[in-house]
């Protein structure tokens, strides 16, 4: 079973990824889409906005990794494997807020960060509408 979060190859049995931890139950369940529509379907029932939040920081040893790598120059692997993570847990909670309404579709995804004060801590906020939709006929 290929995983829906990272694309890792599992097995067919398996109930997570033993990559990133994501459920494989279900994942034909629920979409979640950027686009306002999903061709094929029909929304038949609109629940509004969602959001997931999620406030990550790096702790002393992860930072100081980080500025060693920058001098460097390139990508900081000390933060992308962090932010890839806090992307994944702000999507995932806005999928459990629609799915606690009701829903069985997340569409208009955005996902957007930002920094908060001085203070090293980087908010993610992954923001749609939750809804309703069936096959078109």
């Amino acid at each position: 079973m290929i995983c829906p979060r990272c694309g890792n190859k599992n097995d067919d049995c398996a109930k997570f990824c033993i990559k990133c931890g994501a459920s494989l139950a279900g994942t034909d369940q629920f979409l979640i889409v950027t686009t306002p529509m999903v061709s094929g379907y029909k929304i038949t029932k609109i629940f509004g906005i969602v959001t997931g939040l999620t406030p990550r920081t790096r702790g002393f040893l992860g930072q100081f990794v980080g500025s060693i790598e920058s001098l460097v120059g390139g990508e900081v692997t000390a933060f992308s494997s962090e932010m890839e993570k806090a992307r994944w847990e702000a999507i995932d909670r806005a999928k459990a807020r629609a799915i606690a309404l009701g829903a069985n579709a997340l569409i208009g995804l955005d996902v957007e960060t930002t920094g908060i004060g001085q203070s090293n801590i980087v908010l993610f906020s992954a923001t749609g509408t939750a809804v309703v939709i069936e096959p078109e006929n």
